[in-house]
Order: structure tokens, then sequence, then C-alpha cells
């Protein structure tokens, strides 16, 4: 498989409270990649090693064919971003944002810009200082598609957005990636979001790396179960047990009656594991992204020996 985006051992300290801690990330060519994350656990740090616009501390980033920051200059133009931060000129038209950032990048697909105005419904005399916060989000959404770049790069895009914005510049991003096959790395912690749209995720806490996988594995992948009569020392599971409590929820001590677990990586035949232990597995309740992501980051985040 070809990556559009590796890291190796990628390493960064901002100050003393935080640092990115050996990150390997690997995003497939092609993929509309999820980077997941609370807010304040490094997916915008990340971002801005990747495109250069920090130096890493240690390790080794490769975006595209080439690596970064020794060849940001060419790299770049064939990257589209979308920082946090609107980035926009307050003094131009619609109009002229265009035609300023068509004169840096010989891709610029004049064709599509226009195609985007009609379909986002933006007025192009329309000061951008008097655009809403919605169709401020759009007009950045534009001006990194039209650049026809191989690699588009979106921090936290669509958040605090009404729905009907989110929708349309979702669409317009799926639609993107059917037509011209590139790649997207999108940072959100807007779960249910990145759930309908990405093929790939990558589950980031306090500048660690907790998971990345397909998308279908994560959901498929991490469920809750209900089990009686298992010995408190379980041995070696095929699976990874991320929580394991009285069946109540109220933290209190395992017991041999009923008890919820959450575990990764399950499969259907895992259940007769449980038959070598003494133990009834009772059920198997699926889980959705966001509370998947929730028990990730609990399971991360407990202290050492406890679940």
């Amino acid at each position: 498989m070809s990556h559009a985006i590796e890291t190796e051992s990628l390493e960064y300290r901002a100050g003393k409270q935080f640092a990115l801690q050996r990150l390997n990330i690997h995003v497939p060519a092609g993929s509309i990649y999820g980077f997941l994350g609370p807010n304040g656990s490094g997916k915008t740090t990340t971002i801005r090693l990747l495109l250069a616009l920090l130096r890493p501390q240690g390790g080794r980033i490769r975006v595209l064919d080439g690596e970064m920051p020794d060849d940001a200059p060419r790299l770049l133009a064939r990257i589209g971003f979308v920082p946090e931060q609107p980035h926009l000129d307050v003094t131009f038209t619609v109009r002229e944002m265009l035609q300023f950032q068509a004169a840096f990048y010989r891709t610029w697909d004049a064709r599509r810009a226009e195609d985007l105005l009609r379909q986002f419904q933006l007025d192009d005399h329309q000061l951008i200082g008097r655009l809403s916060k919605g169709q401020k989000a759009k007009v950045l959404i534009l001006l990194a598609l039209a650049q026809r770049g191989d690699l588009l790069v979106l921090d936290e895009p669509t958040d605090g957005l009404d729905p009907v914005v989110r929708r349309d510049i979702l669409f317009a991003l799926l639609e993107y990636v059917s037509q011209y096959k590139a790649t997207i790395l999108i940072s959100s912690h807007l779960v249910h979001e990145l759930e309908r749209i990405c093929d790939w995720v990558g589950v980031l806490d306090d500048g660690r790396l907790l998971t990345e996988t397909p998308m279908a594995t994560l959901k498929n992948g991490i469920k809750r179960l209900r089990v009686r009569d298992a010995p408190a020392s379980i041995g070696t599971a095929p699976f990874v047990v991320l929580a394991r409590h009285a069946a109540n929820g109220g933290g209190g001590a395992v017991t041999t009656a009923g008890e919820t677990w959450v575990v990764r990586d399950w499969a259907p035949e895992m259940a007769s594991y449980f038959d070598g232990i003494g133990a009834s597995l009772d059920d198997v309740i699926d889980l959705d992204l966001e509370d998947s992501f929730v028990e990730l980051l609990r399971a991360s985040r407990a202290p050492a020996g406890r679940s």
C-alpha cells in the first residue's frame, strides 16, 4: 500500500506540558483519513509539522513523494490546506480572493472554482469581511479544491457550522476524492461527522497515537460484552480488554457474577474463548464510533494496572 503521508517516530515538544511522542502515522493514498482526538490532543501541531510550518525535533516526515521540511516548496504546491482559523483578507471580495489564490498555483482549476461558487451559493462580489462563518468556511474549501492538489489537509474545517453547511462541504469533499483520486486528511473532534465520510481513522490523545485502522475495523472491532462467572485472572485473551468492571457500571471491584467488558480487536469466533476460562458470554453489544472513541480514551488515561 502506498501512502500520501507517512511519519516515523515523529517528535515535537511544545513547552513543558505537551509533546508529540514518536508518532507513526500512515495515510493511504486515495483515502479520506479522519484524524480524531479531543481538543488539545496535538492534531493541529501534527498538521503544522506535516506542512513544514513547524520543524520536528525528532523523526521523519514523508509527504507525497518527498520529505518535509526539505522538499516543502515543491510539495506545498500540490497540497490544499484549510487551517483551523480562517486566513482570508477581509478587504477582498470573494472574486478578488479567488484571483489572488489562483496566481500562486499552476494547477488552479478556474472552471471548478466557478462550479463551486454556484454549488455553495456564494456571491463573488461580497466582501470577505461581511460573510457569515459558514460562508467563509465554504470559501476556504473552494480555494483548497480549486487548487487541484493531490492532497488536502483540513484542520477542523466544519467546527461550529450548522448542519446544512457541513453537509454541503462534506459532499464537495467526497465528490473531489471520487473524481480526482486525491487524498484527504481531515482532523476533527466531531466523531459522527468522520464516521460518515472516512475510510481510515487515527485516534490521537495527549500527543500519542492510540490507534490507526480502517474505519470499518474500528467500528466493528470494539464491543461491549456481558460476561458471567469469569475468573479474576483471565490470562492471555485473543482480544484487547480496554475495561472490565461489575455489570452495574458503578466502578466497583470485579466479581465472579455479572461483568461488563469493553474489548478491542473483537471477532465473532472469539466467543469460544470464554468456554475455555469457565465463563459465559451473555451478550455482544455493538458500539458506534463515538462510544468506541470514548472507550479508547478512557483506557489510555486509566492508571497503570487499572481498567
